[in-house]
């Protein structure tokens, strides 16, 4: 029961929701109940099938409309004498300004991306609002605190980034499923249906010049009157066998690896499968083009059993047609989406054909899925949990009780007998650029990276920034805004053509460049330091940026998803005599102990998010409750 102190702060209350997902559906729920009656939501997402089983306002009648609206619409006819605003916008569009966020009393996030995140966490010191944050991937959970000067911001401490392969590896030679669900999603999806003027070469990267990439344009275009079935054989034959073929002429390749299969539609396939499939006609079609799905037809019902190289094949030649038999329109304009049920089962086939030619294990298509969308399946009950944690720490934030602030962990297992687990925020780190204002320095060789490598891989990329304005001393080589006139914008645009050392005031070893984002009010500065070589394997960017905390050091593979919840950060308390105010590191121990099931997790929904490990700070010092 609320004292009245909490009463009076709860009612008096603006609250800012950004996420009207997996946790938003809790937490606004959770809000309402426990007495607030001021409460604005934003969310750019529709509802989708997938949200139902978790995301308890919302109905099937309600797929396609706005998450923010429905949510809204439907806390209001529990709690119809409070005020709660939606709106079904991005977070980052320009009216969600600085001056929009100081009129809230806290700001709660539920979001599913690391920029976004990294967005409001920037707005909120700006504006000098408390934010609360929040993820869940599974069984994980996540609540902390940031409050500018007094806590860590949410960047003082580096999110892992997005797991990236070499090119090489994934054209050439993959030894991991995800390796070919990349290529099937990332290079042959788009090369067929998406933006046909990007530069997508499938052919396999070999010492032999001779594989043209005009011959690849070539087999990829399709004439008006071709028969859609021969062009399926004719992409599955290229890609699949000449492709493969092509790579095994380079003997020094395979030397120390095992040889790759080719595998051509006519060692798999019968001679025509209209006969045997029936026509597109009977395709399954329900709730528009996004669930459009070959399965039917091919008797296909079980997401979850595994298929053959001839189903999987089957499954390939008949998505194809689909997408132009059904989805013609959209075709030079898709995008993977793994809520598109027909994308999904091309890129499982697609992926799986290749890992059958390469001796990899296959994938069911509820198993690709998951890799494909980055996804962790999410239990509603964490949710739930989390959304409590929210408004708690929210209540303190209200009521100032910086003392009694808290990041909880939520674990799957318990841990000293406790499956939740509190811990004092950290305090700000000194070599955070975002709110400690410290320069980064980026290794980079200038004489072969122009500008736009600087702009889209560092500033857009790593530092998210969405309207960046980039000074080298007193010149201003890039700015992004509406309110600039022709010749500026051509300027600009030249100059992201430009080598490093060429521009008008060349950036060469020693430079300093300062970047800033007008719209989240963020400065930073950059020490440029020319690199001749970068490895191909480990820096496959061709740039190091560098000078914040590292993140914690991890064995393996750090994989990265990315959606609806966040990164868990989760410690250990301490059962010595050590006092509470000190700060202390894990042991080694009770990190490897933890390790397994917080490990680079972050997602909640189908809509994936961060979640920090929990127990892989090992090397980082905590507050101990």
């Amino acid at each position: 029961m609320a004292t009245q102190q909490q009463q009076s702060a709860i009612k008096g209350a603006k609250v800012l929701m950004v996420g009207a997902g997996g946790i938003g559906c809790e937490l606004l729920k959770t809000l309402a109940l426990s007495g607030f009656e001021d409460i604005h939501i934003i969310d750019m997402d529709t509802i989708e099938v997938s949200n139902l089983n978790r995301q308890f306002l919302f109905r099937r009648s309600h797929v396609g409309q706005s998450k923010a609206k429905v949510a809204r619409d439907a806390v209001l006819r529990f709690r119809p004498n409070i005020n709660i605003r939606s709106y079904h916008a991005n977070v980052k569009n320009p009216e969600f300004d600085v001056d929009f966020f100081k009129q809230f009393d806290v700001v709660l996030n539920g979001l599913d991306n690391l920029d976004a995140r990294r967005h409001v966490n920037r707005l909120c010191l700006a504006a000098d609002v408390p934010l609360v944050e929040s993820g869940t991937t599974g069984f994980l959970g996540q609540v902390t605190v940031h409050i500018k000067g007094k806590t860590e911001c949410y960047e003082c401490q580096t999110k892992p980034a997005p797991k990236t392969y070499p090119v090489c590896t994934i054209t050439s030679t993959p030894t991991k499923f995800v390796h070919c669900i990349v290529w099937a999603k990332d290079l042959l999806f788009a090369k067929l249906f998406g933006d046909k003027n990007q530069d997508n070469d499938l052919n396999v990267r070999s010492n032999n010049s001779a594989s043209s990439s005009k011959e690849t344009e070539d087999v990829f275009e399709r004439s008006e009157d071709e028969d859609i079935e021969l062009y399926g054989r004719k992409i599955y034959d290229h890609v699949f066998g000449s492709n493969i073929e092509a790579a095994l002429s380079n003997e020094e390749t395979w030397k120390n690896r095992r040889r790759p299969r080719p595998i051509y539609s006519k060692d798999v396939l019968p001679e025509s499968l209209t006969q045997q499939n029936g026509s597109t006609q009977n395709c399954s079609v329900t709730d528009g083009d996004s669930m459009v799905s070959a399965m039917p037809s091919l008797g296909l019902k079980n997401p979850q059993e595994l298929w053959g190289l001839t189903q999987n094949s089957l499954v390939f030649i008949e998505a194809l047609k689909l997408f132009f038999a059904k989805r013609k329109k959209e075709i030079g304009h898709l995008t993977f989406d793994k809520d598109d049920q027909l994308a999904v089962e091309f890129v499982t086939a697609a992926a799986n054909i290749r890992a059958e030619s390469f001796g990899i294990p296959l994938h069911s298509l509820f198993e690709a899925k998951g890799i494909a969308g980055n996804i962790v399946h999410a239990v509603a009950t964490t949710n739930a949990i989390i959304a409590g944690l929210i408004v708690i720490e929210a209540i303190k934030v209200l009521k100032k009780d910086v003392d009694k602030f808290r990041m909880t962990y939520c674990l799957e297992h318990p841990s000293k007998k406790l499956l939740l687990m509190p811990i004092e925020p950290y305090e700000p780190n000194p070599a955070c650029y975002v709110c400690s204002e410290t320069p980064l320095v980026l290794e980079i060789n200038t004489r072969k990276s122009k500008l736009r490598d600087l702009v889209d891989r560092i500033v857009k990329t790593k530092l998210g920034m969405n309207l960046p304005l980039i000074m080298h001393g007193n010149s201003l080589l890039y700015e992004v805004g509406d309110d600039l006139d022709d010749i500026m914008v051509a300027n600009y645009n030249a100059n992201l053509e430009k080598y490093l050392s060429e521009l008008p005031s060349p950036i060469l070893n020693g430079s300093i460049l300062t970047v800033e984002d007008l719209q989240q009010e963020l400065s930073c500065k950059i020490n440029v330091k020319h690199r001749e070589e970068f490895d191909e394997e480990k820096e496959p960017e061709g740039m190091v940026l560098s000078g914040w905390t590292p993140s914690p050091a991890t064995n393996g593979d750090s994989a990265s998803t990315s959606n609806n919840e966040n990164p868990v950060d989760v410690t250990e308390s301490s059962s010595g005599s050590e006092p509470a105010s000190k700060k202390r590191r894990l042991s080694e121990t009770e990190a490897s102990n933890h390790k397994k099931e917080t490990e680079n997790v972050e997602s909640e929904d189908d809509d994936i998010m961060e979640v920090e490990n929990p127990m892989m700070v090992s090397k980082k010092k905590i507050r101990v409750e």
